[in-house]
């Protein structure tokens, strides 16, 4: 087998077992939080490596989609927009929770959509056109939107301005999405060979970045999780929930056709929790940082659940053998 074969068994192990080893590893930074405790300082730029990996993805054609189907577009940015802040901040109301986790649950209701819907979504048999579009103009306008939300839901138990949070987002997302899109743009024309390798590794390294990021908020937050991680936990599967449920809701309500519903839910359920945990380690707690880490490994439990529900009613429809043609095109 050639290494780039290896590269892409070791990929596929990676991305397919991903939710074994973050469960693994967090069980294993609760029992020892020393062995991880350490990576707190470089979750930032972790994060920057994942998101130049989601950049890497990107190419023109991603683009024109935005002019070509706006209409669906919108809809599904402006409901996860709306949706998940106003669902986080009642759900912090409703469980009463403490300021730090509250604050955390916010932050994940304000971050944009995750690279994971855009996998979902072709899982599910959504449109992944449609979903690719969505992701990039979410996680473009993130650091207007995102500061905005959190500072207008959380205002007053924040020491962060507008000004800082929106700093700290172009650093970590935008920067590395437009470069990662750079790169991406030279390569294909250059050394396509290169660019398909790339493809290929940056799968792994971002679960191993994830799964780093994810076990250093465990460690960080042993005695959150222990006193209150149950509330925690609640409010994650619950705000998650409203999210795929409301999303695939809107897009049917709007005349979406039910591959683009699809996509709809998953863009609103899945958020980008990496970037939540990175903004509330460098401005808040490792405790707010903590629901963002369980929403981490929860949208990779329920996304996956919800996708293969979708495919397999795809599957079971008495015109599924005869729209796979067509499907392909």
């Amino acid at each position: 087998m050639s290494a780039l074969g290896v590269v892409r068994r070791v990929s596929d192990v990676a991305n397919r077992y991903f939710v074994v080893w973050v469960l693994a590893f967090s069980a294993v930074a609760l029992a020892v939080p020393s062995a991880f405790t350490w990576i707190a300082p470089y979750i930032t730029p972790l994060l920057g490596i994942i998101m130049l990996g989601m950049g890497l993805t990107l190419q023109p054609d991603d683009f024109r989609r935005l002019v070509e189907q706006p209409r669906d577009v919108a809809i599904g940015a402006v409901t996860q927009w709306v949706v998940m802040p106003v669902a986080a901040y009642a759900l912090t109301v409703a469980l009463s929770l403490p300021t730090e986790l509250a604050v955390g649950v916010v932050l994940v209701g304000a971050a944009p959509g995750g690279t994971a819907s855009n996998v979902m979504t072709y899982l599910g048999k959504g449109d992944v056109a449609l979903s690719v579009a969505i992701t990039t103009v979410t996680t473009l306008a993130a650091p207007v939107v995102m500061p905005a939300w959190v500072v207008f839901l959380a205002g007053e138990q924040l020491n962060v301005t507008f000004a800082q949070m929106f700093s700290s987002i172009v650093q970590v997302v935008f920067v590395p999405v437009v470069a990662g899109f750079a790169l991406r743009y030279a390569l294909d024309r250059k050394a396509p060979n290169v660019a398909e390798a790339g493809l290929d590794v940056f799968p792994a390294v971002s679960v191993v970045a994830i799964v780093a990021i994810v076990a250093a908020v465990v460690g960080l937050s042993k005695g959150t999780i222990l006193t209150a991680g149950a509330a925690a936990a609640i409010a994650v599967v619950a705000h998650n929930g409203i999210g795929l449920t409301t999303g695939y809701g809107v897009g049917r309500l709007t005349g979406m056709s039910e591959d683009r519903a699809r996509t709809c839910a998953f863009e609103v359920g899945l958020q980008n929790s990496g970037l939540a945990v990175a903004l509330a380690t460098a401005f808040f707690s490792p405790a707010a940082a903590l629901p963002p880490a369980l929403f981490s490994v929860w949208h990779n439990v329920s996304g996956p659940a919800l996708a293969s529900y979708f495919s397999r009613k795809e599957s079971s429809a008495p015109d599924a053998d005869a729209a796979a043609v067509p499907a392909d095109d």
